[in-house]
């Protein structure tokens, strides 16, 4: 799926230089100069989870390890809010919600046995970046952009193999090109989110079987990444 993203992003801008070869006239020639302006986007995006085994053994012999089984894509929608600082230079306010789900696996090393979780999630996002833009060229022009994003995950499950923290943080980086159009703006834009934080939730006092104890024991650390391709109208 991760490929498939970058397969259609890279399409995108290879249409864009090949066709932006020569002058034209401008569509929405003073938009960038507003102070502020605003948009909506819709998205999907593959969430990732990493795990740090730490080969805990059980007063039985089990020894539990976690890794994810399958990808599954998610949606993402949100508004956005640009404050222009210069020429090239705007800061970017994206209040956004993800839903999504990470298919966990935990496989005993010794007798092979394997259990499941899936990991659903609908996170509510407020990502603050400043987004830089290179000269335009006729109705075409890149940017980079880069920020932080506070999320909090509303459907977080109890009484569950592994339990994650409500609260998460992520480190955002991505690329895109603003399409001027003769009405508005379409953006398509990459986007890569990565948390510095451990949200594994060690202490489980929800559990109603103790057995799922091991499988909190076995794991140290949880991390969130997550990989999203947005198309924004402004």
């Amino acid at each position: 799926m991760v490929k498939k993203l970058l397969y259609i992003f890279i399409l995108l801008l290879s249409v864009t230089a090949s066709v932006a070869q020569e002058r034209k006239v401008q569509n929405k020639p003073y938009i960038d100069y507003r102070f502020l302006h605003y948009g909506f986007f819709v998205g999907t995006h593959v969430q990732d989870v990493e795990f740090v085994n730490n080969g805990y053994v059980t007063d039985t012999g089990e020894e539990w390890y976690a890794d994810v089984a399958e990808y599954i894509p998610g949606f993402s929608v949100g508004v956005l809010a640009d404050m222009r600082l210069n020429n090239y230079f705007s800061l970017r306010l994206i209040p956004t919600m993800h839903f999504g789900q990470s298919n966990v696996r935990l496989r005993e090393q010794n007798s092979g046995e394997l259990s499941y979780q899936a990991l659903k999630t609908t996170y509510i996002a407020v990502p603050l970046h400043v987004k830089y833009a290179s000269e335009r060229f006729n109705n075409y022009r890149p940017y980079i952009t880069a920020g932080v994003s506070p999320m909090v995950n509303l459907t977080v499950k109890k009484q569950k193999q592994l339990l994650v923290k409500r609260f998460d943080f992520m480190i955002e980086f991505g690329f895109g090109c603003d399409f001027y159009l003769p009405f508005f703006k379409l953006i398509p834009e990459l986007k890569f989110s990565f948390s510095p934080l451990n949200t594994l939730q060690k202490k489980r006092d929800d559990l109603l079987d103790a057995n799922y104890l091991k499988y909190t024991a076995s794991v140290d650390e949880v991390t969130s990444k997550m990989i999203t391709l947005s198309l924004y109208f402004e």
